[in-house]
């Protein structure tokens, strides 16, 4: 019997693929079909894939043209498959020719031609032409255009502000370039907005209301109400509301969320996470609130771990800041305790002081360590007091999570549904603590 064997994302199967199966099946009497796994495909590029794992598994079974199916997980697994299953053809599209001639040590490597005119890829793009708006002037707009271009069918064509003397060159060669919210809202599908968090309700409402899609950077409102009336009307009008803190996207923090939350290190005891880092502000930018204070900049982020772990219902917080303009409320360091029944957390952010940004999460058992900077890791350990016994783990990430985050607010709005990166009542339980923090409630203010 010949055994043969293939590999592929395979993502909305289509008739190239098909074909491509077909013709791999008669080279040989017993076809193997292997799927490559989501996080796999982020390691290759495919960072955008719109079907899961399951889906793209349940599509090659359905042409019957497979006689076993497997999960490709890591580079070099198709040695050990090859050895494993006795392959006697490995074939592949003819776009990977030469990539793996270092196979034919272990079995005859065939190229097919490809079905010309079709891919997974002009299907995504023809599927949809999604046109987002951004809204602010914040200079990291400028790094969100440069990771938008990953993403297939996503165009970032206009920029709406009130301040337009402040909005970064860069951005000013959109197609669109305005003050007018209306203009703006006219000429884009969906938005994403980092405008100072305090305008975050009004324009989300108008957005939602005219019936285009948002993506908004944390937190969404300065009210816990307000968040909750933002995700009911972004439901009630048939429109897609999501959160964007870019490490809630991260496959790294997904999975150290689940470890953490299945037993692995016992229970839960502690929760701390630091987010700090060093800028230069000039005063003008403090005075026309175009910079965020360290609380709205980085509390969301390092807020998020522990609402995650632990959940919101929290019995006391404490939250302590050094403010260095106490009428605008911007805070260059600030340390927010919370007390549960059974556990504790704590959070320091800072613009202005720099700690190691780490994230450490403690239980019975042992404890989850994350270097800095956390929120932007690919690596992270579970400790034991044996040391024989612990674990590191590795995952692929690209552009800080940005990418991935607009490649999730994509998939969500050709899927009509909500994806839960961020349960809304982390959102709202966000919302609350920054608006407390806004109102001096429940803030120790120290100085130098």
């Amino acid at each position: 019997m010949v055994k043969v064997i293939t590999y592929g994302t395979y993502d909305m199967l289509h008739r190239g693929h098909i074909r491509l199966l077909e013709r791999a099946k008669a080279l040989g009497d017993y076809l193997i079909v292997g799927v490559t796994a989501d996080d796999f495909d982020k390691t290759r590029g495919k960072i955008n894939v719109q079907q899961s794992l399951m889906e793209r598994i349940d599509g090659v079974k359905s042409t019957g043209l497979a006689d076993e199916i497997i999960v490709e997980e890591y580079e070099g697994q198709k040695i050990d498959d090859i050895k494993k299953y006795d392959v006697d053809i490995f074939t592949v599209g003819s776009d990977w020719k030469g990539k793996f001639d270092y196979l034919n040590e272990y079995c005859k490597v065939v190229y097919l031609e490809r079905t010309q005119g079709v891919s997974s890829t002009e299907i995504r793009e023809q599927k949809r032409q999604l046109r987002m708006g951004l809204v602010g002037e914040s200079k990291y707009l400028c790094k969100l255009l440069k990771e938008s271009t990953y993403v297939n069918g996503l165009s970032i064509e206009a920029i709406y502000s009130d301040s337009l003397d402040d909005v970064p060159a860069e951005l000013k060669k959109l197609k669109t370039v305005t003050d007018n919210l209306d203009v703006f809202i006219n000429v884009v599908d969906a938005v994403y907005i980092r405008s100072f968090p305090t305008k975050h309700y009004e324009q989300i409402k108008k957005v939602l209301n005219a019936g285009k899609h948002v993506l908004c950077e944390s937190p969404v409102t300065l009210d816990k109400q307000q968040c909750k009336e933002l995700f009911e009307l972004a439901q009630a009008k048939g429109c897609i509301l999501m959160e964007a803190i870019k490490t809630a996207y991260n496959t790294a923090f997904s999975r150290l969320v689940l470890l953490a939350k299945s037993g692995k290190i016992g229970d839960i005891v502690s929760v701390d996470a630091t987010c700090t880092s060093l800028k230069e502000l000039a005063a003008n930018e403090v005075e026309k609130l175009t910079v965020w204070n360290s609380a709205f900049d980085w509390g969301p982020t390092a807020m998020l771990p522990v609402f995650e772990i632990l959940g919101t219902n929290y019995k006391l917080k404490r939250i302590v800041t050094h403010y260095i303009d106490k009428e605008r409320n911007f805070d260059d360091f600030t340390k927010m305790d919370f007390i549960y029944d059974n556990a504790v957390a704590s959070i320091k952010v800072g613009m202005g002081v720099k700690s190691e940004g780490e994230l450490i999460v403690s239980g019975t058992k042992g404890y989850i360590y994350v270097p800095a900077p956390w929120w932007k890791t690919d690596y992270f350990e579970l400790r034991y007091e044996n040391a024989a016994d612990n674990r590191r783990y590795f995952y692929q990430l690209d552009g800080e999570g940005i990418r991935y985050e607009l490649v999730a607010f994509v998939r969500a709005i050709d899927n009509g549904r909500m994806a839960r990166y961020i349960e809304e009542y982390v959102s709202e339980a966000i919302s609350s603590i920054v608006s407390d923090f806004n109102n001096g409630i429940d803030v120790i203010a120290i100085k130098n």
